[in-house]
């Protein structure tokens, strides 16, 4: 059953939950590619900058959406693993070496695309709103909280428009606060809590970072 028309209306609806941090001056946070829409419509409602945070799943041997973990941008990349599938499954190290190499070069290739140049946000000492179009497991949001934490912000928000509640649950002690609009049973994938889940383009990402921008 689906919850939200689209992820502007997701985001629109996330926005009217986050409205009590608007005073705080926080900075909005958005994974991309989907994550960025819903970020938009948050920023904008709490005259917010947005930017990008990059993360890339690291993919299980076989299996790439069976995340054994996640790798976040920043000057010293921070890989988070996901130690109990990493030790059931017992990889090679040496690929994961390779696949953190592989999912760097995409990063690097979003982050000229995506700002151009520009400088990422900084969040010390600010509130920072991290959002996202839904959650499944929570493994690459939980690698962007603890990444995050190194940027020594005032506080660390995640908020989603949907996801399971045991997963918002695993990741309570990640972050400050939690705002999830909803955690329908049964939770199937995040796609099908919306009427529209279109793939959201890299052409999309860069337009709504501009006008975020104000260019």
């Amino acid at each position: 059953m689906d919850v939200f028309s689209d992820r502007r209306q997701a985001g629109r609806a996330l926005a009217a939950a986050l409205m009590p941090l608007k005073d705080e001056h926080p900075v909005v946070l958005a994974l991309p590619r989907g994550g960025v829409p819903v970020a938009f419509e948050v920023a904008q409602a709490l005259a917010a900058p947005l930017d990008v945070v990059l993360v890339r799943k690291i993919g299980a041997p076989g299996h790439p959406e069976l995340g054994l973990g996640a790798i976040v941008e920043g000057a010293e990349p921070q890989v988070v693993l996901n130690e109990d599938i990493v030790a059931i499954l017992a990889p090679d190290r040496s690929y994961i070496e390779a696949e953190k190499l592989r999912q760097l070069e995409e990063i690097e290739r979003r982050k000229l695309l995506y700002r151009g140049g520009r400088p990422a946000l900084s969040v010390e000492g600010r509130v920072a709103i991290v959002v996202d179009d839904g959650i499944a497991t929570g493994g690459t949001v939980k690698a962007v909280l603890r990444a995050l934490a190194g940027g020594r912000p005032a506080r660390r928000v995640l908020a989603v428009p949907v996801a399971p509640q045991e997963t918002i649950d695993a990741l309570r002690p990640e972050a400050d606060e939690i705002v999830c609009l909803a955690t329908p049973e049964p939770f199937f994938a995040v796609g099908g809590h919306y009427r529209d889940f279109r793939q959201t383009s890299d052409a999309e990402v860069v337009e709504l970072l501009r006008r975020a921008a104000g260019g």
